[in-house]
């Protein structure tokens, strides 16, 4: 029996989210960005009219007013994009219990089998569709093929609501006719690469000695030429909660910056978002990573050790700590920060020595601090997550450029 997998992805969710409940945006350029007030922070998701005066995701506030000054700027509500996924992901799951959510507003679904119930794979794509944008009245598009990496491309090739089927007949015509850097797989670092040896289209790629690029690339090489020529044979594999491993963000910039401050405060925004999220799953965690990626593309992680935590302050004290011991000051272009080293038995785990606190004071203030950031994460459960900022944990500069 053939394979048929799905690549659900939802159009610009998060303001799309939002026109649920404003319905006054609808036609208007729009977006979802940090602190609309003070014309600061940076643009997460736009509807598809801003998008029309280039505003991008990442891009500064005080840009996106200079290309489009009535664009219409709302705050993010995280709580409320995640119910949202939820309910996208109960409705994906009464089509197949096979569903991987590959991120907040995008999942794989293994529909093999199915169509006895649900009819053809492209008559299943619209009833999909149809009951998101009836019951969610949210849009989405989705690819249709016979592995995870040719659904994925496929869900980009009709953006919004499209349905596009790319099955291995198809690649030479729909797929190995795109330019390399569109492949999904491969970042900008490795297009530049691959460019560099004479591969502009993916069919370059496809064509191309596999010996020469695991010579040139690695173990990489090998993998993409195979996702190239259509081939991957991943299974659809459901995620569950037990599973979580790390949890952690990071951004590209929209501009590269060699400025401490404003990269402290991205770090900040990334820190409370773990946090908050770390806080919602229960999870402590006693690694705490950082990525810095340059200008040249180049990339550096490095990590450290904490006492078992889910504190923004613990991880944003650590995140500071581990940017500032190795930034080398070239302009960076992308920082991202994770927990990780989760232990499910951390409420009943003895504290070590070294873990100890070194005073009553201290220990006083820890519980301070993590009553007031249980708080701070009910609160916003029940009001959005928009409702307090993290400049109220932390002594920061209020004049962020973020």
């Amino acid at each position: 029996m053939e394979r048929v997998v799905f690549l659900v992805d939802m159009n610009a969710f998060f303001i799309s989210c939002e026109s649920t409940r404003h319905p006054e945006i609808a036609g208007k350029p729009a977006a979802v960005a940090g602190d609309p007030e003070n014309r600061t922070g940076i643009i997460l998701t736009a509807n598809y009219e801003a998008r029309k005066y280039g505003i991008r995701t990442t891009m500064v506030l005080r840009e996106a007013f200079r290309l489009c000054p009535d664009l219409v700027v709302i705050p993010p509500d995280h709580r409320f994009y995640e119910e949202k996924s939820s309910e996208l992901m109960e409705i994906l799951s009464s089509f197949t219990p096979v569903v991987e959510q590959n991120s907040i507003d995008e999942a794989w679904l293994d529909m093999t089998g199915t169509g006895k119930i649900f009819g053809e794979p492209l008559e299943a794509a619209k009833n999909i569709m149809e009951r998101i944008k009836s019951e969610l009245n949210l849009w989405c598009s989705i690819g249709i093929s016979e592995n995870k990496f040719l659904s994925k491309m496929a869900s980009e090739m009709k953006k919004p609501l499209g349905i596009t089927e790319l099955w291995k007949k198809d690649i030479q015509e729909k797929m190995w006719i795109l330019p390399v850097g569109s492949m999904y797989g491969v970042g900008k670092q490795t297009s530049i690469k691959l460019q560099n040896m004479g591969m502009r289209t993916i069919k370059d790629l496809a064509l191309s000695d596999r010996d020469y690029l695991i010579s040139k690339l690695g173990k990489m090489g090998g993998e993409i030429h195979l996702l190239a020529n259509g081939i991957d044979m991943s299974p659809v594999a459901p995620h569950c909660e037990g599973d979580m491993k790390s949890i952690g963000r990071s951004v590209t910039l929209s501009h590269d910056t060699t400025d401490i401050e404003f990269a402290k405060s991205v770090l900040l925004e990334l820190s409370d978002d773990v946090g908050m999220s770390a806080r919602k799953y229960k999870k402590k965690g006693h690694t705490v990573q950082i990525v810095i990626k340059y200008s040249d593309f180049k990339s550096i992680t490095r990590q450290m050790s904490v006492p078992p935590t889910c504190l923004v302050k613990d991880i944003y004290t650590a995140g500071v700590h581990l940017l500032k011991a190795n930034w080398n000051r070239n302009p960076v272009r992308l920082l991202g920060i994770s927990l990780s080293g989760f232990d499910k038995n951390h409420e009943s785990k003895q504290i070590s020595l070294f873990e100890l606190p070194k005073s009553d004071n201290e220990m006083t203030s820890n519980n301070k601090i993590d009553s007031l950031e249980n708080a701070i994460h009910n609160i916003r459960q029940k009001y959005g997550s928009s409702i307090i900022k993290p400049g109220t944990l932390m002594d920061l500069d209020n004049n962020r450029k973020l």
